[in-house]
Formats: structure tokens, sequence, C-alpha cells
């Protein structure tokens, strides 16, 4: 049987298209891979921790995970680690280990140098610089490492900013507008907020601001919140375009800000970049830290979440919230119990608070200027590991991921 011809063209045609499309979406599928999709708990919230993981806050190991949670009686859903730009890398086998747990990796990604020293202003990672494109070749070789994990994880990018103590606050960026400057000029004056002043160089005026140990181009360009929201939208679009969209965006600031809130400038809502641009919304959420008894006092746990937790649900209607960040150190004084505050952490959280559907525990002991210690960890105390255990043992606390889509985690 002789076949016409024009049916030989069309059919050779339909199949050079075909292969054509099969190609095409073999290469966008390789382009745009589909990855495991974390759930958002209907019920309850997922529970997780940062293990004391060293100096860095990224020296990740299994038997780190193994122990907390023999320690807890409950696996952890999400665990949480430094990662700094410094390093120069994406963290990839910290990653690996969190995963192989079974835990949603949780990166605190911070555009700051070695030594990482608190309160000396911008280094070399300045928000000005990532705006200006210096750090592009570093954000996308990060996003390629980042586009291979197969399963979306959590990235806090820049947190606590609202702070004076990360270089990328917007206090080193001009601060803002409505700023008094001073803690005296806002008329409200308690040694607390002077020392903060004096420790700030606040009342060193605008013109003076810190310039830490690195080179902060053009004063011109500072625009304090609005400079670290540039940078923020800069750095998720570059990993977003690179293919990474398995990053969980994790805005978190801390839950009061420092300058105190009564300086508008220095609010959560000054830095958000804008529901595109987030994925959760976190907090920072502790209690006393240190023995100073002048600035650092004992408060309870729902006073510290209630006006914060309002503060995020303005933000955006509909957005999970999680505390990025929880806890509080051990004190030996009358009236401060660790374990009677853990107790009523866990109740607070668990009530009248339906956006919270995660949780992150700071499991730490360290060492302060003065000799002192800040034990933050869930054993501190036979008390302490008491209410924890019993506390994270309800039901509404979930101990592992839920995962949706074709791929396994």
């Amino acid at each position: 049987m002789t076949m016409n011809p024009s049916h030989i063209i069309r059919r050779t045609a339909l199949f050079v298209l075909l292969s054509f499309c099969a190609v095409w979406t073999s290469s966008l599928a390789a382009a745009f891979p589909v990855y495991q999709q974390l759930v958002v708990p209907s019920q309850g919230a997922y529970t997780g921790a940062y293990c004391d993981f060293g100096e860095g806050e990224d020296n990740v190991t299994y038997d780190e995970l193994d122990n907390f949670q023999r320690l807890t009686g409950k696996p952890m859903a999400i665990v949480a680690f430094g990662s700094f730009w410094g390093r120069g890398t994406f963290p990839k086998e910290q990653v690996k280990l969190v995963r192989s747990y079974g835990a949603v990796p949780l990166l605190f990604w911070s555009p700051w140098d070695y030594p990482f020293d608190e309160k000396h202003g911008p280094d070399k990672f300045a928000l000005t610089e990532i705006i200006a494109g210096k750090w592009d070749a570093y954000i996308d070789q990060w996003a390629d490492e980042a586009a291979k994990v197969p399963s979306q994880f959590f990235v806090s990018f820049a947190c606590e900013m609202n702070g004076t103590w990360f270089p990328w606050s917007g206090w080193f960026y001009g601060k803002g507008p409505a700023d008094p400057v001073t803690p005296k000029k806002s008329g409200i004056t308690t040694p607390a907020t002077e020392a903060l002043a004096k420790l700030t160089g606040a009342n060193d005026g605008l013109e003076k601001s810190w310039f830490g140990k690195g080179n902060i181009k053009n004063p011109a360009t500072w625009e304090g919140p609005e400079t670290f929201k540039k940078a923020w939208r800069h750095v998720v679009d570059r990993v977003r375009a690179r293919g990474a969209t398995n990053v969980l965006w994790v805005f978190q600031p801390n839950n009061y800000s420092d300058p105190p809130g009564y300086i508008s400038w220095n609010q959560p809502a000054a830095y958000y970049p804008g529901p595109k641009y987030v994925d959760w919304l976190g907090l920072s959420v502790y209690g006393k830290q240190t023995n100073n008894q002048e600035d650092d006092k004992w408060c309870g746990f729902s006073s510290l979440l209630e006006w914060p937790y309002v503060e995020m649900c303005a933000l955006d209607p509909v957005k999970p919230i999680m505390l990025a960040e929880w806890g509080v150190a051990e004190s030996h004084l009358p009236n401060e119990s660790k374990g009677a505050w853990l107790r009523e952490a866990f109740t607070v959280m668990s009530r009248n608070h339906p956006r919270l559907k995660a949780a992150v525990f700071w499991h730490e002991r360290w060492q302060n200027n003065d000799g002192s210690y800040s034990n933050l960890r869930v054993n501190s105390s036979r008390a302490s590991l008491k209410a924890y255990r019993e506390g994270v043992a309800n039901s509404f606390w979930i101990g592992r991921p839920e995962w949706s889509g074709p791929q396994a985690p």
C-alpha cells in the first residue's frame, strides 16, 4: 500500500512537534521542579528547636537532634540553625542532615561577616551593597544549591531587624523621619533607654551614625527600614529567578522593637516587604535572658506575645505565624520560675491564637561578658524539663511535618 506524500509530511510534522513539546516540557520541568509542599496544620502547630549547634549556630549534628528528642519526649517538625553570608556557601550538608532526621530546616540566613559581632554596624554585606548588586553572584550560587532541595524549607532572612544588635537594622541606615533620635526627646526616659542611647550612639545624632567595620557607600541612599525592604526584595527576586521556589520566606521581627515601640519608624510594619515576598510571619519571643536585674526584668509569657501577635495578624489577614525563636533563661531568684513560665507559654500558645502554626524553642547555654551564664536549655533544671515535656506532649503540638505533592520529602 502506498502512502500519500501529504500524509507523510503531516505525520512527520506532527512527530517533530510532539518531540519538541516533550523536550520543552522536560526542560521546563527541570527549570521549574515540582517540590514537596509543606502542609500548614488546620489544627495544632508544629514544634521545633534550635539545639545549641555551637558558636556559629550551624554545627548541626544528628546526636544533638537525637538528644533533644530524648530529653523532651517528642520529635521536632522544624530544626533551626544559623547560616551566615560570611560562610560563602549554601549549607547543603546541614540541610541534608535535618531532612534525614525528618524535620523541615529553618535557616537564619544572615548577611553578616565573621566574627559576627553584635552592635558593630554593617560590614561588607551592607544592605546598600546588596541592593547595588555586589553580592548577586553569591546569591545566585546559594539559590542554585537551594533549588536542589526536593522539598520546601524555611528561610528567615535578616531576622530581628527592628532591634539595634544586628547590622541590617534601619538604625544603621538613617533611621526614619519620625525618629526622636534619643529616648530623652520622646519624653519617655528610663535608665534602660538612657543606657541604650549611650550604647548605640543615639546621642551623636544622625550625622554620626555608625559605620562599623565596613564601608556603607553613599549615605544619601540611606532610607532606614526602606533600605531593608529593598534589600529583602532584591534577594527574594534573585533566589526565585534561579528556580528556588521551594524557599518559604519568614519575616521575623523581634516581639518588641528596640529602640522602643514609641518610635514609629522602627515598628515591624515599617520593615515588611509586602505579601508577595513573605510566606510565613515570624516572631522572636524571649523572656528574661540574663541576671541583669535593672535592664532585664522577669516578665510573664502572655504579655510578651499578645500585642506582637496582634501586630503580625495586622500585617496580613491569612499568612501563618510562627515563633521562630522562643525561650527563657533559668533564674534562681524567688518568684522567677522557669517551669511556671514554660507552662504558661504552652497554655497561652495553644489558646486563642488560631494563626499560630509553629513554635521553635531556643535550646542554648552561653557565657556572658561578665562571666555569668544564660541557660535557656530545656533541661536547665528539673522543673524546667518537666514543664517542657508535659507542655509539648499535648496533641496540639505536631512533631513531624505533613507534606503534599508527588515527591517524597
